[in-house]
């Protein structure tokens, strides 16, 4: 098995520009089949690193509460 602890490191953007790389590398089927399988699993953990990225930011979006008059009265979580 490939190590890709250095996938934790990567920005969403980053993750993503080499998931999709992957993706099309292997739909090509240009790629050795020990090269496929190594790069599937960085694809796994490029998906999970993305997905747990995504998760993070979304528990950080908030939407802003209003009074009656329209005036900002603080935050609440999006999906309460």
């Amino acid at each position: 098995m490939a190590d890709n602890d250095d996938v934790k490191t990567l920005s969403f953007e980053a993750a993503l520009a080499q998931l999709e790389e992957i993706v099309g590398k292997l739909e090509s089927g240009r790629a050795p089949l020990a090269e496929s399988i190594a790069i599937y699993e960085r694809g796994e953990a490029l998906k999970k690193h993305c997905e747990a990225l995504l998760q993070a930011a979304e528990a950080r979006i908030e939407k802003i509460t209003l009074s009656r008059d329209g005036n900002p009265t603080g935050t609440e979580p999006l999906d309460a």
